[in-house]
């Protein structure tokens, strides 16, 4: 089995996602080719068995990357099992309009591109002041004392939960 790994990021957090799951499928014995969605041109699908795409969620959308990618080739990526990894930090809470305006994320992605993932997860991202400019890291520490009111503000936080994310990825396998 061949899986592609195709991944849309801002500061870094969606591709170390994406490379754990590279890693854990690799130790597995799954083929894996790892390729951000910013270097896919061209990309034939049919040399692969199955599709994970990731994104991280940003003011209500994902990288444009991913939708260019998607919308170039909705008719490939239906023929292929696929799992789509929407990244963000409304995951990592259980606020459930926060949940709502996750799922209205990948509504309008749906609506733009025409692709309808088999398979969608919101899984948490993390939280890195250093990477973010003045506005958007005003914004990142209002969202992290809300959800988080013990974190540290000026220090990275993680909040992927990774043997459920290794879980996750196993169990869509096996489907």
């Amino acid at each position: 089995m061949k899986i592609l790994i195709g991944y849309a990021t801002s500061e870094g957090h969606t591709r170390k996602i994406c490379r754990h799951i590279a890693d854990h499928l690799v130790a597995g014995g799954v083929s894996v080719e790892l390729l951000p969605l910013a270097e896919a041109e061209g990309l034939e699908l049919s040399r692969f068995d199955r599709v994970i795409l990731a994104a991280s969620v940003h003011a209500g959308h994902y990288q444009r990357t991913l939708s260019d990618f998607v919308a170039a080739q909705p008719g490939a990526l239906a023929a292929h099992p696929a799992l789509f990894l929407s990244v963000s930090l409304a995951a990592a809470g259980h606020d459930a309009e926060d949940w709502k305006g996750l799922d209205k994320v990948v509504e309008d992605l749906t609506a733009a591109t025409g692709w309808q993932p088999q398979c969608v997860a919101h899984v948490a991202g993390a939280y890195r002041p250093a990477d973010y400019d003045l506005l958007r890291r005003f914004v990142m520490r209002q969202i992290i004392a809300r959800k988080d009111p013990e974190a540290d503000l000026d220090r990275p936080k993680e909040y992927t939960d990774w043997p459920a994310l290794e879980q996750l990825v196993q169990d869509w396998l096996a489907d």
